[in-house]
Formats: C-alpha cells, sequence, structure tokens
C-alpha cells in the first residue's frame, strides 16, 4: 500500500469523526458494556467506551465502516483512553494490551475490507492517543500548587504500554490527540521514540493540541505558537488542532500553524461549541461551510470531526474537500 507520507503531498486526506457520538446512538447499557468476559466485574463499566473493542466489537467494526462509506481515508482506532492512568477509574490497567491490541485490530480489519474494494483510495488507520485524565504540569489541588498528580516518568511509561500494543497490530500512524498539556505530549513523543530505536521502525506520527477557550490557549496556558515551538525538535507528520472549539474558532490558530510551520498541517473540530445539554448543534451543512473557509486559504492536509460530528459530517467534509488541493508543504 503506498505511503500516507506520498499521498499527503498531493491530496486533502479525511480524517473520521467523533467514536463517542456514535456509541451513544446504540445506547449501550450496563450489561452491553460487560459482555461475557467482564460479566462479573467489580466495579461499574458503564462509559467506558474503549471496552467495547472486546465486549461489543460488531458496533464498533459497524462505526468505523459508517465513517469509511462516509469518504474518511482515515479512521482512529478506539482507544482515546486505553492507557493504565486513564483505565484506572475502572480498574482495568490490567487490560491495557487487549484493550489497544484488540481496538486496532477491527480497525484494521474494516480498513482492509474498504482499501480492497476500492485499491485507488487507500485506507489507513491511526492509533488514538488520548491526553490521560492527569495533567503533569498543573497541581488538581489549588491549595498545593507544587502538587502534581502524574509524573513526565508515569506517563512515558503508560503511553509505551499503549503504543507497542497498536504498532504491535500494525497501525499506520500514531495521532497523539486532544493535547491540554504539551508535557504530557512530550512523555508521549518521548515513548514513541523510544519504541522506535528498540525496533528500528519509524512510524508517522500526528500531533493533535486543544486549544481550550476563547482566550486561544491551551490548558496548560500555550498559545499555538508555543505548542509549535515546544514540540518542534520531534520529527512529525502534522501538527494540527481538535477538540474544545468548532471549526470558525479554530480558524485564527489554523492560521498562526499555518504561518509558522513547515509541517503538514491537520484539523478535527467540534460541531460547533456544545449547548446548555452538552449536545452539539452544526449541521453537517453548517461545519462543511465553515471548514471550506480553511480549504480556500490552503490552511490543511488532514481534515476531519471530533465532538459530535457523524458520518454525515464527515461525508459533507469529504465532499468539499475533493475540490480543493492540500496545504503545500515544503
Amino acid at each position: 500500500m503506498e505511503d500516507i507520507r506520498n499521498i499527503l503531498k498531493n491530496k486533502i486526506l479525511v480524517l473520521d469523526g467523533a467514536m463517542g457520538t456514535m456509541i451513544q446512538q446504540y445506547k449501550f447499557t450496563e450489561e452491553d458494556y460487560r459482555g461475557e468476559q467482564f460479566k462479573d466485574f467489580k466495579v461499574s463499566v458503564k462509559g467506558n467506551n474503549d471496552m467495547l473493542s472486546i465486549t461489543q466489537p460488531k458496533a464498533i467494526k459497524e462505526i468505523h465502516a459508517k465513517y469509511l462509506e462516509a469518504g474518511a481515508d482515515i479512521i482512529e482506532t478506539n482507544t482515546f483512553s486505553s492507557t493504565t492512568i486513564a483505565m484506572a477509574d475502572y480498574k482495568m490497567e490490567d487490560f491495557v494490551y487487549e484493550l489497544n491490541f484488540q481496538s486496532a485490530k477491527i480497525a484494521k480489519e474494516v480498513a482492509k475490507e474498504f482499501t480492497e474494494k476500492d485499491p485507488s483510495k487507500p485506507r489507513f488507520v491511526a492509533g488514538s492517543i488520548g491526553p490521560t485524565n492527569r495533567t503533569a504540569s498543573m497541581s488538581p489541588d489549588v491549595n498545593d500548587p507544587g502538587f502534581r498528580a502524574v509524573t513526565f516518568d508515569d506517563l512515558r511509561v503508560a503511553y509505551k504500554q499503549q503504543v507497542e500494543a497498536l504498532i504491535d497490530v500494525g497501525v499506520d500512524v500514531l495521532l497523539i490527540e486532544t493535547v491540554f498539556d504539551t508535557l504530557n505530549a512530550k512523555a508521549a513523543l518521548f515513548a514513541i521514540e523510544e519504541i522506535k530505536a528498540e525496533r528500528k521502525i519509524d512510524i508517522p506520527i500526528m500531533l493533535s493540541g486543544t486549544i481550550t477557550d476563547a482566550s486561544g490557549r491551551t490548558l496548560s496556558g500555550q498559545t499555538a505558537e508555543a505548542f509549535l515551538i515546544s514540540v518542534s525538535h520531534i520529527p512529525l507528520l502534522t501538527v494540527g488542532f481538535n477538540c474544545a472549539l468548532g471549526a470558525k474558532q479554530l480558524t485564527p490558530h489554523l492560521e498562526v500553524l499555518a504561518q509558522k510551520s513547515d509541517l503538514a498541517i491537520s484539523a478535527h473540530p467540534n460541531a460547533g461549541l456544545p449547548n446548555a445539554f452538552g449536545e452539539y448543534d452544526e449541521t453537517p451543512e453548517m461545519m462543511a461551510n465553515q471548514i471550506e473557509e480553511y480549504l480556500e486559504k490552503g490552511l490543511i492536509n488532514i481534515i476531519g470531526g471530533c465532538c459530535g460530528t457523524t458520518p454525515d459530517h464527515i461525508k459533507a467534509i469529504a465532499e468539499i474537500a475533493e475540490k480543493y488541493k492540500p496545504r503545500l508543504v515544503e
């Protein structure tokens, strides 16, 4: 199969949409989450979407297939929280390898089926690496600013376990996403560089930060330019932003990356900002129209959707993306 790096030079690639939004439509119960394997598990697991790759693999496969049918070139593994740190909430640290392995296996199978149907449009799998639910840069305790709930080394070890499983299955790209703390991301990047050296492999890395509000900064206080500078020592396939903001609000931050970086740029915004009920109201057409501004300005190389986006959103985005050339990367 052609290398994603070569395809990226000539074509805007489309990333899939939200996994969580699609899982919600199944209305799974506690029993559904547990399945047979975790029938007698000691704590409640409802809401642990990553474990559905083990207990409801058919549903996860269906979701991937819907995004590929909608025109996605890249699907993300269902592994956003599959680290020992994030899984501690569910007492499932011991299942981290299996979670990542099964999720990547499902995604690879579906991508392979679609590539075989149409070899002129190869489909790729990105191993999704979330930020965890802890931050290495800030204290969770306002009364003790020096306290840290997690260390750089804790994160490095946890990310290494996750990435090894994803690579064992053969994901095409690693996507470190929703980065709210660049120090967490650096631990993930460090772990990946270690694995690359140990296994003598080279795997493309996508890195996607999150601008958390109108201040234009990440949660740990960095502007788009500062975020970019902080990670520029690592060879990356793409740098970009996802989540937190809708497409329109993300535009100025993508412009900064486009001006300051010679890397390919990715974006997968939310379907607008959440309403009072935490739901996302932007229709596929509304979102695609806003994203067209990125394309007209030549800002991006990879485009997709985050919270609130569905296969319909991705279809509308893919149709518009086809009409434009990718951002020129030197």
